[in-house]
């Protein structure tokens, strides 16, 4: 055998055209794969920051549960303040806001009942506070939540008729004489709020 007609140095092997052909489109794809996914990432970014900015609005004008509601409070009328317990106060909303409610010049309904049997009444009359057993100031903070809602009263109703009417007759203020007759003596110091008398 002759072995000497072969050449020791390795022949070089030409590419074929099917490889070549898989390494500039490979490049092609990995480039528009990148730019793709570069695409859909912006889209995205912006997507959440449009709704992060109408979370944002929607929160400013309907969340803010009171901070703007400050606005419809007049302050030359008396409001009515309706708690969840069913109680109600009638005066001058000074504060307002997300967290509690500061009301001043306070009034309260009180019902009694005279008679007995088929001629029993209801009678209701409008209490200025300050004279109960606590002699509290005339100032109340109200937990925002307890506030099912508030209305301002019109000078006509029978509410604010009955405070005018307490004021000139007290100009200097309510005065408490006797802590163990005060809710009875509270009762006479404001006029009785309109027709109260009622049958069960």
């Amino acid at each position: 055998m002759d072995f000497q007609g072969r050449s020791t140095q390795p022949q070089t092997v030409a590419p074929s055209a099917h490889a070549s052909a898989v390494t500039p489109t490979s490049g092609k794809r990995n480039s528009s794969d990148k730019s793709r996914w570069g695409r859909i990432a912006v889209v995205s970014a912006v997507s959440t920051v449009v709704i992060l900015l109408l979370a944002l609005v929607a929160f400013i004008a309907f969340g803010s549960n009171g901070a703007n509601e400050d606005k419809y409070v007049d302050t030359s009328k008396l409001q009515a303040v309706f708690l969840q317990t069913g109680q109600v106060y009638f005066g001058k909303v000074k504060v307002l806001n997300s967290s509690y409610l500061v009301l001043s010049n306070i009034y309260y309904l009180q019902t009694s009942n005279t008679g007995t049997g088929s001629n029993a009444n209801s009678s209701v009359s409008l209490v200025k506070l300050g004279c109960e057993l606590h002699e509290p100031y005339d100032q109340m903070i109200i937990n925002r939540s307890q506030v099912t809602f508030w209305e301002n009263l019109q000078d006509n109703g029978q509410v604010a008729k009955a405070v005018a009417t307490f004021v000139k007759n007290n100009p200097n203020g309510q005065k408490c004489t006797d802590q163990s007759s005060s809710s009875s003596t509270t009762s006479g110091n404001v006029q009785n709020a309109g027709s109260t008398n009622a049958k069960p």
